[in-house]
């Protein structure tokens, strides 16, 4: 008989229900099995056990019992998918157990945090997966083979323009995610993903990065604050009709509702909510003054092997997707995805845009038409997953899933980029990195 992996889940998130508890109980089962849950809020246990009946026995804990839930439970591995400034906190108690550590992007929410978990996992017999699930979209898997196969040459320059529309957007600003030391600002959260495709298509590491930076949208001075109150929250609020972003959803006869991009669809006066409002609030006011991140940014960064990459993030625009330019010595590689990225609120003309565009330095333009996946994240989400339960695909010819030093990459960015804004300076990643910490391939 096969050996069945011991999971213990750290967080009970719509995320961790639906990436990880179920795909376990339900499609891994021969080789997997959730043997602990632990959580904050005790409805979070209640709800995943009628969503996913099969968990209904497994014992539950509070985050102060974690080393209990290691000793009673006995798991192989710890999947850590809770609000982002803990996940350090449960990737060191697994590491110092000698436990596999599953984390979902943002590994962490800052380069202290960072420099401590690669630091652990140089004493420890486990190891950390980051869960770069964007990765493994078609798309972006075809981009890094056309790189492999020398399409362009030596890659020189990368020019990517993320925009987040004004329903996902605003979301980040009515949850934790709009504190820095709750989510790292989303230029962690949110970038981490993004620089962590262009470190694995170009095998870069950073050494300096520049950033501007503004909180133009949201906070009490955004152009749509109905007035300068705080301490509004949407389900209650008595300006919600005042609000530009909520009656873009919604008419005066329409019930409250304010969606939640992990936690599923929420309403604080339906019986049976998905968790406890006094411990999680994903309807706080968007316009509120503690908001201490930012909404736009661009960013320079240079990495050792000489690639330039000019970004830009827009947490406000009418509709969602990036563009991307990848130039070679050789050619150049450009790509527009619009939709399926997040949750587009105005449809791009023609739909999505399947495909990428080569252009050889010397030679006629190429169009690589790309086949749409299937499941979440353009169809990341099942291939990560096959990756971690069963292993990596031994036909794939390159290394995709996620570790501690492409999250180390990552993470250094983001947070250089949030540190350069504000000290209006230029960040050396020699300044912030041991030296001995970063892993050339």
């Amino acid at each position: 008989m096969p050996t069945v992996k011991r999971y213990a889940v750290c967080g009970v998130s719509a995320r961790a229900i639906g990436m990880f508890i179920t795909p376990i109980v339900q499609k891994f089962s021969a080789g997997a099995q959730v043997v602990g849950l632990l959580d904050i809020d005790p409805l979070r246990f209640k709800v995943c056990k009628e969503k996913v009946p099969e968990v209904k026995d497994v014992p539950e804990y509070t985050p102060d019992q974690v080393d209990k839930m290691i000793e009673e439970t006995r798991p192989d591995a710890l999947i850590v998918t809770c609000v982002d400034r803990f996940h350090v906190d449960y990737i060191l108690k697994g590491l110092e157990h000698n436990l596999e550590v599953i984390s979902e992007k943002p590994m962490c929410t800052n380069i202290e945090d960072v420099v401590k978990v690669c630091q652990a996992e140089k004493k420890s017999k486990g190891r950390v997966i980051c869960t770069f699930n964007y990765r493994y979209a078609p798309v972006h898997r075809r981009l890094r083979e056309l790189i492999l196969e020398g399409r362009i040459g030596r890659i020189t320059h990368v020019d990517l323009n993320w925009y987040i529309d004004i329903k996902h957007g605003s979301s980040y600003f009515n949850r934790w995610n709009r504190m820095r030391e709750n989510s790292g600002s989303l230029s962690i959260h949110k970038s981490s993903h993004h620089f962590d495709l262009v470190n694995w298509w170009i095998d870069g590491i950073p050494d300096t990065v520049h950033a501007f930076g503004a909180l133009n949208h949201y906070g009490p001075n955004g152009e749509f604050n109905p007035s300068r109150k705080d301490g509004r929250h949407c389900s209650t609020c008595d300006e919600v009709l005042n609000c530009a972003y909520l009656a873009r959803w919604r008419t005066r006869s329409q019930v409250q509702h304010v969606h939640d991009d992990h936690l599923d669809a929420f309403d604080m006066e339906r019986p049976g909510r998905l968790y406890t409002p006094e411990i999680y609030r994903p309807d706080m006011c968007i316009f509120d003054s503690q908001i201490n991140i930012y909404d736009t940014f661009v960013a320079n960064v240079r990495y050792r092997n000489g690639v330039l990459l000019n970004y830009s993030a827009n947490f406000s625009t009418p509709w969602e997707g990036y563009r991307l330019a990848i130039n070679g010595t050789r050619g150049r590689l450009e790509t527009e995805q619009w939709g399926g990225v997040g949750s587009v609120s105005f449809p791009m003309p023609g739909g999505d845009r399947r495909y990428i565009d080569y252009y050889p330095i010397f030679d006629s333009m190429e169009r690589i038409w790309i086949k749409d996946g299937n499941g979440g994240h353009g169809g990341g989400d099942p291939m990560i997953q096959e990756d971690i339960f069963l292993g990596p695909d031994p036909r794939r010819k390159y290394k995709i899933l996620a570790d501690s030093q492409d999250a180390l990459r990552s993470i250094a960015i983001g947070d250089a980029v949030f540190n350069s804004i504000q000290m209006d300076n230029l960040i050396r990643m020699k300044d912030t990195v041991p030296a001995d910490l970063w892993v050339e391939r």
